[in-house]
Protein backbone atom coordinates (compact mmCIF):
# COMPACT_ATOMS: atom_id res chain seq x y z
CA UNK A 1 0.00 0.00 0.00
CA UNK A 2 3.09 2.18 0.88
CA UNK A 3 4.42 1.79 -2.87
CA UNK A 4 1.34 3.15 -4.23
CA UNK A 5 0.80 6.07 -2.21
CA UNK A 6 4.22 7.15 -2.94
CA UNK A 7 3.56 6.44 -7.10
CA UNK A 8 0.45 8.01 -7.08
CA UNK A 9 2.46 11.18 -4.96
CA UNK A 10 5.41 11.14 -7.07
CA UNK A 11 3.17 11.12 -10.13
CA UNK A 12 0.87 13.88 -8.52
CA UNK A 13 4.33 16.05 -7.99
CA UNK A 14 5.78 15.26 -11.65
CA UNK A 15 1.90 16.50 -12.90
CA UNK A 16 2.48 19.68 -11.37
CA UNK A 17 5.76 20.26 -12.34
CA UNK A 18 4.45 20.26 -15.99
CA UNK A 19 1.52 21.83 -15.35
CA UNK A 20 3.51 25.20 -14.32
CA UNK A 21 5.00 25.08 -18.24
CA UNK A 22 1.80 24.34 -20.23
CA UNK A 23 -1.05 26.11 -20.72
CA UNK A 24 -3.65 25.59 -23.50
CA UNK A 25 -5.57 28.66 -25.45
CA UNK A 26 -8.47 28.44 -27.71
CA UNK A 27 -6.14 28.49 -30.99
CA UNK A 28 -3.78 25.62 -29.53
CA UNK A 29 -5.32 23.65 -26.69
CA UNK A 30 -3.66 21.60 -24.03
CA UNK A 31 -4.17 17.82 -24.82
CA UNK A 32 -4.43 16.42 -21.47
CA UNK A 33 -4.25 12.54 -21.35
CA UNK A 34 -5.36 10.02 -18.43
CA UNK A 35 -4.87 6.25 -18.64
CA UNK A 36 -6.41 3.78 -15.89
CA UNK A 37 -5.28 0.10 -16.01
CA UNK A 38 -7.97 -0.86 -18.50
CA UNK A 39 -8.90 2.72 -20.15
CA UNK A 40 -7.14 5.57 -21.67
CA UNK A 41 -9.18 9.21 -21.51
CA UNK A 42 -7.85 12.31 -23.75
CA UNK A 43 -9.10 16.15 -23.60
CA UNK A 44 -9.10 18.85 -25.31
CA UNK A 45 -8.61 21.69 -22.69
CA UNK A 46 -9.07 25.71 -23.50
CA UNK A 47 -7.15 27.11 -20.14
CA UNK A 48 -8.05 30.60 -21.10
CA UNK A 49 -11.81 29.72 -20.71
CA UNK A 50 -11.48 27.16 -18.76
CA UNK A 51 -13.73 24.71 -20.43
CA UNK A 52 -13.02 21.00 -22.07
CA UNK A 53 -13.80 21.43 -25.77
CA UNK A 54 -14.00 18.01 -26.30
CA UNK A 55 -13.21 14.63 -24.68
CA UNK A 56 -12.60 10.96 -26.35
CA UNK A 57 -11.67 7.61 -24.53
CA UNK A 58 -11.95 4.08 -25.41
CA UNK A 59 -15.61 3.92 -24.07
CA UNK A 60 -16.96 6.44 -26.87
CA UNK A 61 -19.68 4.97 -28.96
CA UNK A 62 -17.89 5.35 -31.83
CA UNK A 63 -14.43 3.69 -30.78
CA UNK A 64 -16.34 1.30 -29.39
CA UNK A 65 -17.94 -0.21 -32.05
CA UNK A 66 -14.17 -0.33 -33.47
CA UNK A 67 -12.96 -1.97 -30.95
CA UNK A 68 -12.32 -5.93 -31.51
CA UNK A 69 -13.45 -7.92 -28.56
CA UNK A 70 -10.27 -9.00 -27.40
CA UNK A 71 -8.09 -5.63 -28.55
CA UNK A 72 -5.29 -4.76 -26.04
CA UNK A 73 -5.03 -1.37 -24.52
CA UNK A 74 -2.42 -0.11 -26.83
CA UNK A 75 -4.72 -0.50 -29.76
CA UNK A 76 -7.53 0.98 -27.93
CA UNK A 77 -4.54 4.00 -27.48
CA UNK A 78 -4.31 4.44 -31.23
CA UNK A 79 -7.95 4.68 -31.83
CA UNK A 80 -8.29 7.06 -29.40
CA UNK A 81 -5.25 9.22 -30.44
CA UNK A 82 -6.80 8.74 -34.15
CA UNK A 83 -10.28 10.10 -33.41
CA UNK A 84 -9.22 12.38 -30.98
CA UNK A 85 -6.89 14.57 -34.18
CA UNK A 86 -10.25 13.37 -36.79
CA UNK A 87 -12.20 15.17 -34.23
CA UNK A 88 -10.12 18.51 -33.29
CA UNK A 89 -9.28 18.93 -37.40
CA UNK A 90 -13.38 18.41 -37.96
CA UNK A 91 -13.05 21.88 -35.59
CA UNK A 92 -10.48 23.50 -37.64
CA UNK A 93 -7.97 22.82 -34.95
CA UNK A 94 -4.40 22.00 -36.22
CA UNK A 95 -1.75 22.50 -33.23
CA UNK A 96 -2.44 21.53 -29.60
CA UNK A 97 -0.03 21.18 -26.67
CA UNK A 98 0.44 17.83 -25.28
CA UNK A 99 0.03 17.26 -21.70
CA UNK A 100 1.20 13.76 -20.28
CA UNK A 101 -0.58 14.55 -16.82
CA UNK A 102 2.16 13.28 -14.93
CA UNK A 103 2.64 9.80 -16.68
CA UNK A 104 6.24 8.59 -18.88
CA UNK A 105 6.14 9.47 -22.07
CA UNK A 106 5.77 5.51 -23.03
CA UNK A 107 3.59 2.96 -24.12
CA UNK A 108 0.29 3.68 -23.74
CA UNK A 109 0.31 7.65 -23.67
CA UNK A 110 3.16 7.61 -26.47
CA UNK A 111 1.05 5.37 -28.82
CA UNK A 112 -1.51 7.99 -28.35
CA UNK A 113 0.79 10.85 -29.19
CA UNK A 114 1.89 9.41 -32.13
CA UNK A 115 -1.59 8.67 -33.85
CA UNK A 116 -2.49 11.77 -33.00
CA UNK A 117 -0.07 13.43 -35.18
CA UNK A 118 -0.16 10.78 -37.54
CA UNK A 119 -3.63 11.49 -38.00
CA UNK A 120 -2.83 15.44 -38.80
CA UNK A 121 -2.77 17.01 -35.43
CA UNK A 122 0.40 18.73 -34.97
CA UNK A 123 1.90 18.67 -31.02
Amino acid sequence: MKKLKSRKIARTRRKKRIRKRIHGTAERPRLAVFRSLKHIYAQLIDDTANRTLFSVSDLSPKIKTEIKEKATNSEKSVLVGKYLAEKALAKKIRRAVFDRSGFKYHGRVKLLAEAAREAGLEL
